[in-house]
């Protein structure tokens, strides 16, 4: 992963290790079950092997344990793969109240790649107390270094998808990010940006 800035000390130290879609604040798991029966096969297949894969990660994220005999033992080993997966469910969890809070402000939208894009930061003339604070705690390189870093652990996400599922291939990987959009959409408060199949951007 890219070297993080040092952000304000505000920022939270502890992570919360979710099944996350790979996907800036929200999950998979979180699909309406309505949904569900609305979703492709292919939809169907990507969130099995997404979930099956967060939990996977959650094992490798795990601290030591302890063997019966009550002797501490060193976790497993784990391929590169695994801990780039794992580093990434940890920056987008790690980041994900403040995606949320970008995007209600009209910051950032959820394109149709399955991948956040920036916009303008711009002050809304009406905002909640809370959320007229967090509007001045970012830098603008803080901002875009945020958007750069969970950008870059969806990709490795999607990436660990397409190799983990034995019928996916590389070729397969346009398919999944409009997969991975189409939850995102789905996943979306009312009020935010988000860009349609068709490349339009509106308002979920």
């Amino acid at each position: 992963m890219n070297n993080m800035v040092e952000f304000p000390h505000w920022k939270r130290a502890g992570v919360r290790i979710l099944v996350l879609l790979a996907l800036g604040g929200c999950t998979l798991a979180k699909v309406d079950v309505n949904v569900v029966s609305e979703l492709t096969s292919l939809e169907n297949q990507v969130l099995g092997t997404y979930n099956s894969l967060s939990e996977e990660l959650l094992l490798v994220a795990s601290v030591r344990g302890v063997s019966p005999t009550g002797k501490i033992e060193a976790p497993p080993r784990h391929t590169p793969e695994q801990q780039d997966a794992t580093r990434a469910l940890e920056t987008i969890s790690f980041h994900a109240d403040d995606i949320d809070a970008f995007k209600r402000l009209g910051w950032v939208g959820e394109n149709q790649e399955g991948l956040l894009t920036p916009f303008a930061r711009e002050i809304p003339k009406t905002l909640s107390p809370e959320l007229s604070s967090f509007a001045t705690l970012y830098s603008d390189a803080e901002f875009r270094q945020v958007i750069a870093e969970v950008n870059q652990s969806r990709e490795v996400l999607m990436q660990r998808v397409v190799q983990t599922t034995e019928n996916f291939t590389a070729k397969d990987l346009p398919a999944i990010r409009k997969v991975f959009a189409r939850l995102n959409r789905q996943n979306s408060a009312p009020g935010t940006k988000v860009q349609t199949d068709d490349g339009k951007w509106t308002l979920q």
